[in-house]
């Protein structure tokens, strides 16, 4: 008769507490919302305050910046991978009994995350809540000899993801297919990271700009987070699974083999099965890693000037979980007037309530 999706998570009011700031200051305060994925909060309240700008970052800095958001997706598929969803189907606990039953495979696991932190620290400043990054590129540009370095632990990692994504496809998967509307970023040039329109596999196609005309967000008296639907009230989910329907066909000519040698299908609809996609993702990122590696030079400036305007901007980029996008309204001095953000968590748990009714629904007799 009643089930709800009740998770522990306090306010913590960023949202509050960013109105008055300083135009720059937001790109450094929302990366402490999260200890995994700082770099998407700091890459879509940039985008959103550029845009108000008129600032495009592009060349070599956006260059960075794809790979700052690589390492991120590395470290957090992969600890994803291993310690969250990996021990659920092996039968164990937590991914430290993981470690007792396959060493071998959890110190890879292990060493992958590293490389991932490793970039983050490389181009951000540190592997958590990198200080490097502002309005307009970066504090800091590394040097060439220090990114070159990353080359030959990349080439290990991609060697590795390619078995970790072999493994996990050999799981036993539970027979479940969810209808939710899969919506994600489009990518413009290549998968989607930094940027694109907001589609969906249902022939949605805006600018982030348009958010509100097509998605809502309400609050529940079980939740702290707003949920999120859409306009018409109906569920949809962002990440792993929707940016595979979206954009499987700008994935790398390797990842497309590699996924039909295991049969993923071109829209995975089963959630259990999402290890497989987060699997390829990290292949993903990995290449692109190593291709922004092997043609780094170092800019002629590391960041471009961006002066404070009044307005509204809308920004959005692909955290590993899915959509997140940022909104500010701002006055001539640049002073944040509002702010808002929409984290993917909070959109995909009305999807994740309403998939945990139905399996309680298939298995009451």
């Amino acid at each position: 008769t009643d089930l709800r999706l009740e998770i522990y998570e306090p306010p913590r009011f960023f949202e509050a507490f960013l109105r008055g700031r300083g135009f720059g200051e937001p790109v450094d305060i929302t990366a402490r919302i999260c200890g995994i994925c700082p770099v998407a909060y700091q890459m879509s309240a940039a985008a959103a305050l550029e845009r108000i700008a008129g600032v495009t970052v592009d060349g070599q800095l956006e260059q960075l910046r794809r790979l700052l958001y690589a390492g991120e997706w590395i470290e957090s598929h992969v600890l994803h991978i291993g310690f969250l969803h990996a021990p659920d189907f092996l039968g164990a606990s937590s991914g430290l009994e993981l470690a007792d039953s396959h060493p071998e495979l959890i110190k890879d696991v292990l060493r992958l995350k590293k490389i991932g932190n490793d970039i983050m620290e490389v181009v951000g400043g540190r592997p958590i809540h990198p200080v490097n990054v502002r309005l307009g590129g970066f504090y800091r540009a590394p040097d060439r000899e220090v990114i070159a370095a990353l080359a030959e632990p990349l080439a290990w990692a991609h060697r590795v993801a390619i078995d970790v994504v072999r493994w996990v496809a050999g799981f036993e998967f539970p027979d479940l297919r969810v209808d939710h509307e899969l919506v994600s970023l489009r990518g413009t040039d290549g998968y989607p990271v930094l940027g694109g329109r907001i589609v969906s596999d249902r022939g949605l196609d805006i600018d982030v700009s348009a958010f509100d005309t097509e998605f809502s967000e309400a609050h529940v008296a079980h939740s702290t987070a707003l949920h999120g639907r859409r306009r018409t009230g109906d569920t949809y989910l962002t990440g792993p699974l929707a940016r595979w329907a979206n954009n499987r066909d700008l994935v790398p000519v390797e990842v497309d083999a590699l996924a039909d040698e295991l049969g993923v299908p071109a829209v995975e609809r089963n959630p259990f099965r999402s290890i497989v996609i987060r699997g390829l993702e990290v292949l993903i990122a990995i290449i692109e890693a190593e291709e922004i590696v092997a043609a780094y030079n170092e800019p002629d400036a590391a960041s471009v000037p961006v002066t404070p305007a009044a307005g509204v901007g809308w920004g959005a980029t692909e955290a590993p979980r899915g959509v997140l996008v940022h909104r500010y309204e701002t006055d001539a001095a640049g002073t944040i007037l509002d702010a808002r953000i929409i984290p993917p968590t909070a959109q995909n748990q009305p999807a994740i309530e309403a998939d945990v009714r139905r399996v309680v629904a298939d298995h009451l007799a």
